[in-house]
């Protein structure tokens, strides 16, 4: 059984559909990517999985549960963390604190200090642990938003746009970090642009188009869908 499950999941924004029944499934010890272009959805689909909105119809569940009318703090006690795609962090606190936020809400609270420690040292940041956070480039920022929904040491991680603004070798690194969190069992689902970083790092690969699953498979097989082509790729 999938980890995480959306189940004809749907959501109208007054008469725009913005999702329309779609179903998407993450397996624990995956990666699985969801692309589309601007305005497909992708992140309404985030919402509703991390349980900032509420669809009208479909369901969420996580681990078998039913999880479609709880909260995002109930989902993330279950063990559900996220990223925006429009940073959030706190840029006056330093980059450790911003860490210790979260690390103080997660499951081992008594050792919140300890966790923020061994996630700085996993992502790369104990350099710049004591540094604010808004002096950070735009790739480091985005890495430090993902290291505060790591403390929350979560089943299921969900990543939207994690990589925007990272260069070539930072985003090598953190293709890097995402294969090893599957491979420790986190069921991770990632929203990316970067399409080398999605076809490489991706065990299954879903396509939104105008709120609709146009697309599902493994990354060779998504990349040569004729549907992605014309929607997503740019091809004909």
């Amino acid at each position: 059984m999938p980890l995480l499950q959306a189940e004809e999941v749907s959501v109208s924004f007054g008469g725009r559909r913005a999702l329309d029944r779609v179903s998407l499934a993450a397996e624990a010890g995956r990666v699985t990517g969801l692309i589309g272009p601007n305005g497909a959805g992708k992140s309404t689909l985030f919402d509703v999985v991390s349980g900032l909105r509420r669809p009208q119809t479909g369901r969420v569940r996580l681990d078998g549960r039913d999880i479609t009318r709880e909260g995002p703090a109930r989902r993330a006690r279950r063990g559900l963390s996220r990223t925006f795609q429009h940073l959030e962090l706190f840029g006056r606190l330093t980059v450790r604190d911003n860490l210790l936020v979260a690390a103080e809400l997660g499951p081992d609270r008594r050792n919140a200090a300890r966790s923020a420690d061994e996630v700085l040292a996993r992502l790369g940041l104990t350099a710049m642990a004591d540094d604010p956070a808004d002096a950070l480039p735009t790739g480091l920022a985005r890495l430090v938003e993902v290291g505060r929904a790591l403390v929350l040491e979560p089943r299921v991680l969900l990543l939207d746009e994690p990589a925007a603004g990272q260069d070539p070798e930072e985003t090598e690194r953190f293709a890097a970090l995402l294969r090893s969190l599957a491979e420790e069992g986190t069921a991770v689902l990632l929203v990316e642009h970067d399409m080398s970083l999605v076809m490489s790092v991706c065990d299954e690969v879903y396509v939104l188009d105008l709120g609709s699953v146009v697309a599902c498979g493994p990354p060779a097989q998504v990349r040569q869908d004729e549907t992605v082509l014309a929607a997503y790729l740019g091809e004909t």
